[in-house]
């Protein structure tokens, strides 16, 4: 039975919802990040290449982004949550399967079980934002949504250190599982339908189309950054990917029930600020890749050692998130996005001359303002596109924002990897061909590593100049017009199962 409910008053208790999902949201994050501290030892467990056990994380990114384009449709064509209960049960099958894991083949299919559940749940959280709150309040929600988000990684890396010190890498995953059933069973309690289901069909040309654009494109780049962009793998997955791109973005504008509603790029904001997304998704893979690159290869730090690195910065960033949400909808983005990339700007400067002897501290100051820059920004950014947006196509923006990103995020790691790798093999070149003194053979590597990953962080800095420049372009722009402006009051329906 249905009933119209007001959103903006006590007639839902908008907690609950928010507390269950974002505490998927979290468990799905964390996940994410345990595996590649993991990586040694699954190498030595299963016998496998790094170029296997890499699969452990590439397989996740590409059943991610291959899921989350159809999250539209899913988002429209059930409730909140029937969607959010089965992308849990989907990550709990996914999770047992992977910890009871005898040998590689069945720890990937688990893995990629588990990619199948999370890549749903954070473009239905966004969605249920956007729903349950009016654009004048959605900074505070989505802020307590980047603390949950933040702080997983922050203590990912170190948390699985400990285990892998301590206990087997099963671990790992035995512990999520009491944490998934006691979100399922709440979430059987307290959470409630806050969506509007239409009677739509799914394209599956277009789910094709999307499944070989994605696929193709997330691979390519992926696998660009270990076998190189002159790799005929690398070239015929990207080129593969662009086509069937090209061939989606036909069938989304011809089509009268599109898979993706490309109409959200009429909004002019939401463009700029997806754009502006790109840039800033690069530079926050900078940490993510080349720090404990350096840290580990170039320094001798161990995977603890290295998590612990990143912890005050990744903390102090999770916790500035609801503050950044509440200035968001006092302010607005503009001051906030330009401010944090500034920052962001100003302290990526301190990693283009690392050395051999570049102390911790100085490192962990440098590393902690990056992120303060970064928590500035990346909420109001993404929250200011979507706010533009028509409630009809809030499932297809934050469809199209999050796809966006995990490609941005695979472009990102490729590229700085290509630009390290290249640089990294001029610096030897140059230094065997001016016959300077450097010592050993692997001493003189260790230094033209530490100098590629100098340039690396050179082409972020030029990344996230691009960021601030067209962050001066953000305006407080409102809701689109197709929205219906004859009540001041949001409504929806709101099914009781």
């Amino acid at each position: 039975m249905s009933k119209i409910v007001d959103t903006t008053d006590s007639s839902i208790k908008k907690g609950p919802i928010l507390f269950i999902m974002i505490l998927g949201a979290f468990l799905a994050t964390l996940n994410q990040t345990v595996m590649s501290v993991a990586t040694p030892e699954l190498m030595v467990d299963f016998n496998i290449s790094a170029t296997t056990a890499q699969w452990l994380t590439t397989g996740y990114m590409l059943v991610n982004g291959i899921l989350i384009p159809i999250t539209a449709y899913f988002m429209q064509r059930f409730t909140t949550r029937q969607l959010f209960q089965a992308s849990m049960v989907i990550f709990l099958v996914g999770t047992i399967v992977s910890a009871v894991a005898t040998n590689f083949p069945v720890l990937l299919t688990g893995r990629m079980i588990q990619a199948a559940g999370a890549g749903i749940i954070m473009p239905l959280l966004t969605n249920v934002i956007l729903t349950l709150f009016p654009p004048n309040k959605r900074g505070g929600a989505m802020g307590m949504v980047g603390f949950a988000i933040i702080f997983a990684p922050a203590i990912g890396p170190t948390m699985a250190g400990y285990i892998l010190e301590n206990f087997k890498w099963e671990v790992m995953f035995y512990g999520m599982i009491p944490f998934t059933l006691i979100v399922i069973v709440c979430g059987f309690i307290y959470l409630k339908n806050v969506s509007e289901q239409i009677a739509t069909k799914l394209d599956f040309l277009s789910v094709t189309l999307s499944t070989l654009a994605f696929g193709f494109l997330l691979y390519g780049f992926s696998r660009a950054g270990s076998e190189g962009w002159s790799s005929s793998e690398v070239l015929v997955s990207i080129a593969v990917g662009i086509v069937s791109l090209g061939l989606f973005t036909w069938r989304q504008l011809s089509s009268s029930n599109p898979l993706l509603d490309l109409r959200v790029f009429k909004y002019n904001m939401f463009s700029l600020t997806t754009i502006i997304n790109i840039a800033v998704t690069m530079v926050m893979y900078a940490d993510m890749m080349l720090l404990p690159l350096y840290l580990q290869s170039a320094r001798g730090y161990t995977a603890l050692e290295s998590g612990l690195l990143l912890l005050p910065g990744a903390l102090v960033m999770g916790f500035l998130m609801p503050v950044t949400g509440k200035l968001f909808d006092r302010y607005g983005a503009k001051w906030l996005s330009i401010i944090g990339l500034i920052i962001t700007i100003a302290t990526t400067v301190g990693f283009i001359d690392l050395t051999d002897s570049t102390s911790y501290t100085y490192l962990v100051l440098m590393s902690t303002g990056r992120r303060i820059g970064m928590a500035l920004m990346l909420m109001p950014i993404q929250t200011a596109g979507l706010n533009q947006l028509p409630s009809k196509l809030n499932a297809h923006g934050t469809a199209i924002s999050n796809t966006i990103r995990q490609v941005a995020g695979a472009v990102g790691t490729s590229l700085l990897v290509t630009v390290m790798t290249n640089r990294t093999e001029t610096h030897v070149k140059e230094m065997m061909a001016s016959g300077a003194n450097t010592g050993s053979q692997e001493h003189m590597i260790v230094e033209a590593t530490i100098q590629g990953i100098n340039d690396a962080y050179v082409v972020i800095l030029g990344i996230g100049l691009i960021g601030l420049i067209l962050s001066f372009f953000i305006k407080h722009v409102k809701q689109g017009s197709e929205e219906n402006t004859n009540t001041k009051i949001k409504k929806v329906i709101i099914k009781e199962v």
